[in-house]
């Protein structure tokens, strides 16, 4: 049986165990899970509003709890917990706002293709599986759970083995607001099981959060059992600073933007791209922004960096510092690991990496930058696409030229500029190349698991038009 526990990164004691469910129990999930989504279909889209916005409600209400389980599971800071939750609750009340407009029939030019009425109908597929991460653990959750339960599909999560207590809180949380019985459903097994979810018949697509080798195995079992995937792998984020942006302002925001999660985000920034003319005074103002973070117990209020989520990902963090060092990098900040209890890694800034450098070319999940100096344009465009992901990207400058320029050229599912990436459920979020492929969030997200239909009527039809159906 695979070991699903909630360890406190802070302290490593363990906390709390679960044991896996077996084949029989999770084939009767799958089972629960289909019958809700028999039933959840044949909903209103108002009636599942009016639960999507309960589920909100329930979020805003026992926020503090939840954002204190996360903490104790993942180590994130209980503030940014705290905002986690908030935002889960406002992604929700977006999709129960928003889905009537985003499933209405989509009226098509009758007349062009010598229809009557021709239009778009977006309806449920079915079992949609999520195979989620640790890191933002209720956040990554809500982004697919919102958009699938209001389109009328169901969920079945498998979450990361060292967070159960969040994901059987999201079940509950659902039950309560009133989705019928088994419309989200968490099944407590590893990742060994996943095969067997997905090739199961009533599963009709799934959705990963997580490593390209967890992307590339779900793709896979997909491919041979003929479902849809969307998947948002690793990211390695350029943050380009050019001669014209307000270094002082990037450079406090490039701290927040490494740090964020305790430096475990896809989409914080990892490699920043600095042109020479301004490349030391960046350099100076991000060591010493940096360095002055507070690193401890992430249920203080005061604290900046909480612990890595595992002691197997605080050493290889350090092991990537270590190979650059060792390859003749220049540490600014940071770079050993505290003696005591918890996996904590100190704020660290690396410079003059070369090609023979892990960093050069791997992520770094944990609060560790990699500094970068360029003397063009072109040679900062190549350093940022010269990698295998393309999830996220910054650009600095206050050059309109350039502003344009980055956004056509970095090659990425997203450009943020002068800003730190983030996501909003207004806006798609996915990646390309290794980091992915398919959309969350915004109508798209939400279409992702939808069958759109084509819907052609000739003549003999009633009058009535395309638009009141918005299932």
């Amino acid at each position: 049986m695979p070991h699903i526990a909630t360890t406190n990164p802070a302290t490593g004691q363990v906390l709390k165990t679960y044991e896996a469910m077996s084949t029989e129990q999770l084939d009767d999930a799958i089972e629960r899970t289909d019958l809700a989504f028999q039933q959840l279909r044949g909903t209103t889209v108002d009636q599942r509003a009016r639960w999507m916005n309960a589920a909100a409600d329930l979020l805003d209400a026992e926020r503090d709890e939840i954002a204190r389980i996360m903490t104790t599971e993942m180590g994130k800071t209980y503030v940014s917990a705290q905002a986690e939750v908030t935002k889960c609750a406002t992604a929700a009340r977006f999709y129960a706002d928003k889905a009537p407009a985003f499933l209405a029939d989509e009226p098509a030019d009758a007349a062009a293709v010598k229809a009557t009425r021709a239009f778009i109908r977006y309806q449920p597929i079915g079992v949609v599986l999520a195979v989620m991460p640790w890191n933002f653990p209720l956040w990554q959750v809500m982004r697919f759970a919102a958009p699938a339960l209001m389109a009328g599909n169901t969920g079945l999560l498998k979450h990361a083995s060292n967070v159960p207590q969040t994901a059987l809180l999201l079940e509950d949380v659902f039950r309560r607001a009133g989705f019928p019985e088994g419309a989200f459903t968490t099944v407590l097994v590893g990742s060994e099981a996943v095969d067997h979810i997905l090739s199961d018949p009533r599963v009709r697509a799934a959705t990963l959060t997580g490593s390209e080798p967890a992307g590339r195995s779900i793709a896979q079992i997909a491919g041979r059992e003929l479902k849809k995937t969307v998947l948002e792998l690793g990211g390695s984020d350029p943050f380009v600073v050019m001669p014209s942006a307000d270094v002082d302002r990037a450079a406090e925001v490039a701290t927040t933007a490494r740090c964020q999660n305790n430096g475990q985000s896809c989409i914080a920034a990892k490699r920043f791209i600095v042109h020479t003319d301004v490349f030391d005074a960046f350099a100076e103002k991000f060591a010493a922004n940096m360095a002055a973070l507070r690193v401890g117990d992430p249920m203080d209020p005061n604290t900046d960096v909480g612990p890595l989520a595992s002691e197997r990902g605080r050493d290889e963090v350090h092991a990537q510092v270590r190979d650059a060092v060792d390859n003749g990098a220049t540490v600014l900040c940071g770079g050993e690991p505290p003696t005591g209890d918890g996996w904590f890694y100190p704020p660290t800034v690396v410079t003059d990496l070369t090609p023979q450098m892990r960093m050069w070319s791997e992520e770094v999940f944990g609060p560790v930058a990699g500094l970068f100096r360029v003397s063009s344009y072109e040679e900062a465009i190549e350093v940022a696409n010269g990698t295998s992901f393309g999830l996220g990207s910054n650009a600095w400058t206050r050059d309109p030229g350039e502003q344009e320029r980055f956004a056509t050229d970095l090659d990425a599912g997203n450009v943020f500029i002068n800003g730190m990436t983030t996501s909003y459920p207004e806006l798609p979020f996915g990646g390309v190349k290794n980091s992915g492929y398919g959309r969350e969030l915004s109508a798209l997200g939400m279409r992702e698991f939808c069958n759109t239909k084509t819907v052609w009527v000739g003549e003999g039809a009633a009058s009535a038009g395309a638009g009141a159906h918005a299932e």
